[in-house]
């Protein structure tokens, strides 16, 4: 499951604001203000800006001030409802989450990642760091008491993979071992070659492992790994090495392929063929699929629910906030 794009975009105001700004909304022993309101409206238009443009922006900036203000109010409910469960207790600290900052931001200075974070969300470093460990704690709230409580049975996604195979196809792929030995650019290189080719062939012969023998003569990189080149989707090899891969058993070695610069050899270590990818490699893919929408449902009510527990009460008007 995904996070909301902003979560807990506001923190609940000291105790001497409340002289100074006006509130616009409680929850619970959390204040709105209209500061803090508009910070947030301001930063999530600025998001919006950067990720939509036209028609589609319009449409996003018209409803923004409205699930900006009920994410707000659900965010307190929501940490509130987790510090009732002890999940704060269990979550990572404020320092835990700084160090991971630095090592995915791959930026060790805090002068430096606080002057990143200011520049890209407008935040303090220590309040970006306070926020995502409340995000983080609202998650693990969700998790535990919807989204994991979300069924989705083997069978009902068994019916989802039946009536959707075309969505599961796979390509033939193959996965082989190759040998390249340049032919060189004149009659001397040409001649040795192909007594290089001939060495190789004896070789084989006399019962020398492929992968031996190219990490000894082939001039490919792949050399380093006996010439295997991992899993390789059809239509990506030369048409020449993949009609020879198909006719080929695995452990088999081809004939010879000749091009203008190279003679090839190529060893099939095992082959898929084109066809539905097996329900078992696709169960959970499909599970979590089918459980998105059952989780946007299962959170709307538990939201109602807990908006009924909490005491929410606006100061103004959610028209007038709304509006602006």
């Amino acid at each position: 499951m995904r996070l909301p794009v902003l979560l807990l975009l506001t923190a609940p105001a000291l105790i001497a604001q409340t002289t100074i700004e006006e509130i616009l909304v409680v929850v619970n022993n959390h204040i709105i203000t209209r500061k803090a309101f508009q910070q947030t409206v301001e930063q999530q238009h600025a998001e919006l800006y950067r990720h939509f443009s036209g028609s589609e922006l319009d449409a996003k900036l018209q409803d923004a001030r409205e699930k900006i203000l009920q994410e707000m109010i659900d965010n307190f409910v929501l940490i509130d409802v987790a510090y009732e469960k002890d999940i704060q207790n269990r979550a990572p600290s404020e320092a835990e989450f700084l160090d991971d900052l630095k090592r995915r931001s791959e930026i060790s200075s805090d002068t430096d990642l606080e002057r990143a974070i200011k520049s890209e969300v407008g935040l303090s470093l220590s309040e970006f760091v306070r926020q995502q460990r409340q995000s983080y704690i609202i998650w693990q709230l969700l998790s535990q008491e919807v989204y994991y409580k979300v069924p989705v049975e083997d069978q009902e996604a068994r019916l989802y993979y039946n009536e959707h195979q075309a969505d599961y196809q796979k390509a033939a792929r193959f996965r082989i071992r190759e040998m390249i030995i340049p032919k060189g650019g004149g009659p001397a290189e040409l001649e040795s070659s192909k007594e290089t080719l001939a060495k190789v062939q004896d070789g084989l012969k006399n019962g020398e492992t492929f992968e031996s023998l190219a990490k000894n003569y082939s001039a490919n990189p792949s050399s380093a790994t006996g010439g295997d080149l991992g899993w390789i989707d059809k239509g990506l090899l030369l048409k020449s090495i993949e009609d020879a891969a198909l006719v080929l058993n695995p452990d088999e070695v081809s004939d010879v392929i000749e091009t203008d610069k190279d003679y090839i050899l190529i060893q099939l270590i095992a082959s898929e063929l084109e066809g539905v990818k097996p329900f078992n490699s696709v169960k959970d893919e499909i599970k979590q699929k089918l459980a998105e929408p059952k989780a946007e449902n299962a959170k709307h009510h538990y939201l109602q629910a807990q908006r009924l527990r909490a005491n929410i009460r606006f100061i103004v008007p959610k028209e007038q906030i709304v509006k602006g």
